[in-house]
């Protein structure tokens, strides 16, 4: 064959260069224990989004960026070395324009590669159905590596059987002997021990992403970044676990649930407090942690439960097969590729998980709306409550709580508002696409 040649322009073939790894992209491996009928190699891209690649696809990936210093030599010299290391670890031949072709047709499409003429990938952005928004990095990635390590021996078996025992052992004795309605009730008509609940709850909540960084320095992967961002309305505290796709199925589920283990951890200093104290508003907070612990692992939504469930069965995103499954369930439509990648077992978990969810998610948001009468009700209650207490002479932190309490009103509002409007963005989509047809192609990003 002759030397490899990109597309022209005008007529003039354009300036051949050696492909590259596109600049902090990272090559995580084998997703180790996956759904899906043919093995996975995983590329993490500089925007955090995972992109699944067949084992050829990642041999060529792997090549050209042991190569890479070849870049600035004889290009038809440096892609033929490129392609004869394919070869050679694919145990197929391939040839330098075969390189090029992958480069240009699969993978730099995918964000992985450059083009071979030297031209930058177009990046398309990540929008996960439900995915946390705006997110903001607090800590670098040498915070959560430091951290980790600090709590990384609460992992250790022996630790972690004696951590749950003492956590049941607090929960029993907290709530049976203590008076949970007579805490509500002076808990209540404090500010200042309202304040302190909502400000154990914070503590709780950022103890809970320590824990997720700690399983993975526990498991011998980095840690990513911790920072804040909305989820549909919340502020939520992340932390980036990425790395923990290096992981087998008992490393990515020990990461899944580490925050909630850390939880159980918080609320037994709670018990140890109330124990020295009888102070009754630590019975509120450890109420407040617990349902924080039963929100985070619930299925529906992006929360812990949810990412357990998709590391239970290999599979990274659960929400994207929701159109390909109504429309196979509901509308006998044949299944797309996306159904045909997977293996049997987890192609019917999904299916089961799609079609209890939608309901759920449905009778959700439907019990939202109803209550927004009452909602906007109560939101201007307050405000004239408010209103009233600043004429009054209230002091700082009587007004403090009462603006909490009406931001906590408002923002279900607002909540309402987005969940609505990126159901009905995902409709449209879903029925472009069912106008469209399956989609076409074995290989998708994650």
């Amino acid at each position: 064959m002759g030397s490899p040649t990109t597309p022209s322009v005008d007529g003039a073939p354009a300036a051949l260069a050696l492909p590259r790894l596109v600049d902090g992209a990272e090559l995580l491996g084998e997703f180790k224990n996956s759904g899906y009928k043919e093995p996975s190699q995983l590329v993490r891209l500089p925007n955090g989004q995972l992109v699944r690649l067949p084992p050829l696809l990642y041999i060529v990936v792997k090549a050209l960026r042991e190569h890479r210093d070849l870049a600035d030599t004889d290009v038809a010299e440096a892609l033929d070395r490129v392609a004869g290391a394919v070869s050679e670890e694919a145990g197929a031949r391939l040839t330098a324009e075969q390189i090029v072709y992958l480069a240009d047709r699969k993978l730099a499409p995918l964000g992985v590669t450059t083009y071979s003429d030297g031209t930058q990938p177009t990046l398309v952005k990540s929008d996960p159905f439900l995915a946390l928004r705006w997110r903001v990095a607090v800590f670098p990635e040498s915070f959560t590596w430091f951290v980790g390590g600090v709590f990384a021996w609460l992992f250790r078996p022996v630790v972690v059987a004696l951590m749950l025992t003492a956590f049941l052992a607090g929960e029993i004795w907290m709530f049976t002997t203590g008076s949970l309605a007579g805490a509500l009730s002076a808990t209540i008509l404090n500010p200042v021990t309202i304040l302190l609940v909502m400000g154990l709850g914070v503590a709780s909540v950022a103890f809970h992403e320590v824990g997720h960084a700690s399983a993975c320095r526990y498991g011998g992967v980095r840690p990513g970044v911790m920072g804040c961002g909305i989820y549909l309305v919340w502020p939520a505290f992340y932390t980036d676990i990425t790395e923990s796709y290096r992981l087998g199925r008992g490393g990515r589920l020990r990461a899944d649930l580490a925050g909630v283990y850390f939880n159980a951890i918080f609320i037994v200093g709670l018990a140890l407090a109330y124990h020295q104290t009888g102070f009754e508003p630590l019975l509120v907070a450890a109420l407040y942690v617990n349902l924080e612990m039963f929100q985070q692992l619930l299925p529906t939504l992006r929360f812990d439960g949810y990412y357990i469930m998709s590391d239970l069965i290999g599979i990274p995103d659960l929400f994207k097969y929701i159109g390909p499954i109504l429309r196979r369930t509901l509308l006998r439509r044949p299944a797309d590729a996306r159904l045909s990648d997977l293996k049997r077992w987890p192609q019917i978990f999904v299916t089961v998980w799609v079609l209890t969810v939608v309901p759920v998610l449905i009778f959700q948001i439907g019990l939202i709306i109803s209550q927004v009468p009452t909602l906007v009700a109560k939101d201007w209650w307050m405000i004239r409550r408010l209103a009233s207490k600043a004429m009054d002479g209230a002091g700082p932190l009587e007004l403090v709580t009462s603006g909490l309490q009406i931001v906590l009103l408002v923002l279900p509002l607002a909540g309402v508002a987005l969940i609505l409007y990126g159901v009905g963005r995902g409709l449209v989509r879903w029925a472009v696409r069912y106008v469209r047809g399956p989609a076409p192609g074995p290989m998708t990003g994650t």
